[in-house]
């Protein structure tokens, strides 16, 4: 029987890569996967009237995996919260309880020239993976406001923290066993429970060194001496922002996948990048951290780590051959678009010219 993916293209440039995404994943595992596909964010707001409509909520829990194109754009910017599209993201990951976000970024040796950063900052390459807890903190606390205020609520419970923190420690024990944490223990309660919590884990993981440090600082670091992080492990908020600035490290935002993962059950796959509407449909975007992300659906939800090691290989020979898509693309490079740059990766998966 074929695995079951539930499938989301989204809005903006969403189909287009998440199509180069199916190619790819059909090309390494044939007659693997049932793709069924499902509507959220604006297109589903323009179909149905609400970000998440039941049917896409109940498909996505009957199924393996989630992939996930990209929500959102300025068209629906003047709805009211609770119609915004990216309602429907927080949705999906509440509802399919997905506490734990894996966002890595790597600065690809071919790329390195695309880093804003001075070469001996990042000399001998960049592999930061970004452990952001995704179902608490400010963006899920209480919230309201009146003609005069409003206000939003960081809240963390005990068990909160403990899980993401767990998920931490094991993919730390299975990279350089350093794990920095970032909080504002300084300023807020919530970061000094944060804190606490990971001191205590941390002796059930002697083998992981532990570092702490505040956001502020974290922030500054990541430019300054980037190579002097390896796994991180923040709460909801900093890690969105700061998993940002990491990416934008490695040249570009088109390049880096993300994971989203709970205990068990169904994981959703998606890239960093947003729905970049102004290029929808013009087979400008880059598919490349759509793909990236559907290799990561391969190892965590179905152990297919050769496959996915496979695509990784794929990436890295196109980029050799000198291929680009627009946002990657450097003088004497070969510039390709979305649609090509899929075939190529999918071409070199089964070993063709």
């Amino acid at each position: 029987m074929k695995r079951r993916v539930a499938v989301i293209p989204g809005d903006g440039i969403g189909p287009d890569i998440t199509k180069e995404a199916i190619r790819v994943l059909e090309a390494v595992a044939p007659n693997t996967f049932s793709f069924e596909y499902y509507k959220a964010g604006g297109e589903a707001l323009d179909s149905v009237g609400v970000p998440l409509p039941d049917e896409t909520l109940g498909g996505c829990k009957k199924s393996e995996a989630v992939l996930l194109g990209s929500l959102g754009g300025p068209k629906w910017d003047t709805l009211p919260s609770h119609l915004r599209p990216e309602k429907g993201l927080l949705g999906l990951r509440g509802g399919l309880g997905l506490f734990c976000n894996l966002r890595p970024a790597i600065l690809y040796p071919q790329l390195k020239e695309a880093c804003p950063l001075k070469n001996e900052l990042v000399e001998g390459g960049l592999d930061i993976m970004v452990v952001r807890e995704l179902t608490g903190g400010i963006y899920f606390g209480k919230r309201g406001r009146d003609e005069e205020s409003a206000f939003d609520t960081e809240e963390y419970t005990k068990a909160e923290v403990e899980r993401i923190a767990r998920k931490a420690f094991v993919i730390a024990q299975g990279r350089s066993k350093r794990l920095c944490s970032i909080d504002k223990a300084n300023i807020l309660i919530s970061s000094q429970l944060w804190r606490e919590v990971i001191n205590t884990l941390s002796e059930e993981y002697p083998d992981v060194e532990v570092t702490h440090m505040y956001v502020d600082n974290a922030a500054m670091q990541l430019v300054r001496r980037p190579q002097q992080f390896d796994t991180i492990v923040t709460n909801n908020i900093f890690g969105d922002i700061l998993s940002d600035e990491a990416a934008q490290i490695t040249g570009s935002i088109g390049m880096l996948p993300s994971a989203s993962l709970g205990d068990g059950g169904v994981g959703m796959y998606e890239p960093i990048h947003g729905s970049a509407p102004d290029i929808a449909g013009k087979d400008l975007a880059n598919p490349i951290a759509m793909i990236l992300s559907a290799a990561m659906m391969l190892r965590h939800s179905f152990g297919m780590e050769r496959e996915a090691q496979r695509i990784e290989e794929a990436i890295h020979t196109v980029l050799d051959e000198g291929y680009r898509s627009a946002d990657i693309y450097s003088d004497g490079m070969k510039k390709i678009g979305t649609t090509e740059m899929g075939r190529r990766i999918a071409t070199a998966l089964k070993g063709e010219k």
